[in-house]
């Protein structure tokens, strides 16, 4: 009798136990709407100016994350936005052209995704998109990359239940749309940051930099004077310049003579000929990491760079004035002044970037 008693006690103490022990599951299986600001660590730089009706949310940059390395969003299921944005190459692609998911190459080389949170003009080499979640749909949509609809895209994210619930927890409803979807991918974009290369270290606490780190650097800052050899530089900061190492415009760099333009760039998206082979001034942090070079990728090192814009401007009706100038002397770089502004270019390449966890797939 007593052992039936204490089986009897002890099959309800099981019981209970069990009760409560879903009680708790159920609980943590709850999925609400999380407005919990993300957090920028943005350094030394100016605060960015974030889209009012899209702050940073913890949930909506997961969301977007998430969203940049899913596969599902591709045709065929093979590719994802992290494809050609690779993070160990800072978020470019190592090939002149990406492939796409029919085996067809696109016609400009993949621009870098960092600190877009900073840029204030359009986005793509030709500046087609306005805002930046506006062009995280189009190489979904673009039948030479991901090549899928928008309709199929949210359908397939809406047949996952982990997606309804992350879609929930970013913008308080399962329902999915790519309006949502642009927003998450634009927060996850603006959540990448780049601000910790040797450069940075070295206006922050001095890290040393080696004598040709130094007159590498001196070269690039100083400008060009046509009158004073001597005493003039190579003047890259007259388009790279500010804490990213850009300026927001698009310009006619000389790649190419008046006639011989492959790719005409912005003026394909304004349709001013004064915009003819202009093409988005890009950022040159990390730039060590980021070959090939330029829109079509024609150059495969950065000594290529350096000699281009030393020796080898091409004139057009549309090339920046300033380059005008000094295509005719050339910048007068010898072969030591070359090698040192290649040395102060390597200062800017970020392994906290290529290396950061919260960028990288969450799978």
């Amino acid at each position: 009798m007593k052992n039936s008693i204490k089986l009897f006690t002890f099959l309800i103490l099981i019981t209970v136990i069990a009760f409560v022990g879903c009680k708790d599951e159920d609980v943590l299986d709850v999925v609400s709407f999380d407005d919990t600001p993300y957090s920028l660590d943005f350094g030394n730089f100016p605060p960015p100016q974030i889209a009012g009706d899209n702050s940073l949310t913890i949930q909506g940059v997961q969301l977007g994350r998430m969203l940049f390395y899913e596969k599902m969003l591709s045709g065929d299921g093979t590719m994802a936005c992290a494809s050609c944005h690779l993070q160990e190459f800072a978020f470019t692609d190592t090939a002149r052209f990406s492939t796409g998911i029919q085996g067809k190459k696109g016609g400009r080389q993949a621009m870098t995704i960092f600190n877009m949170a900073w840029h204030s003009n359009e986005f793509f080499w030709d500046g087609r998109s306005h805002l930046l979640r506006d062009q995280s749909l189009m190489p979904i949509q673009d039948e030479l990359e991901m090549d899928e609809t928008l309709e199929n895209a949210v359908a397939k994210l809406a047949a996952s239940q982990v997606y309804k619930d992350q879609f929930m927890r970013a913008f308080g409803s399962e329902e999915i749309t790519s309006e949502k979807m642009s927003l998450a991918m634009e927060q996850f974009m603006n959540s990448i940051i780049s601000n910790n290369s040797k450069y940075d270290r070295f206006l922050k606490d001095s890290t040393v930099f080696s004598a040709n780190e130094r007159r590498g650097k001196d070269l690039f800052f100083k400008e060009y004077n046509q009158f004073l050899p001597a005493e003039s530089g190579a003047d890259c900061a007259h388009c790279h310049s500010g804490d990213n190492f850009e300026n927001d415009k698009y310009m006619n760099n000389g790649l190419d003579a008046d006639g011989y333009f492959t790719d005409i760039g912005r003026e394909k998206v304004t349709n001013k000929a004064g915009d003819k082979g202009k093409f988005k001034v890009t950022s040159l942090r990390n730039i060590a990491l980021t070959a090939p070079y330029m829109h079509d990728g024609r150059f495969n090192t950065l000594e290529e760079v350096v000699e281009h814009y030393n020796s080898e401007l091409q004139s057009s009706a549309s090339l920046d004035p300033a380059l005008e100038q000094t295509r005719s002397t050339g910048l007068r770089l010898t072969p030591q002044d070359k090698a040192d502004l290649v040395a102060f270019l390597k200062t800017l390449s970020d392994d906290v970037l290529i290396n950061n966890k919260a960028y990288a797939s969450p799978f």
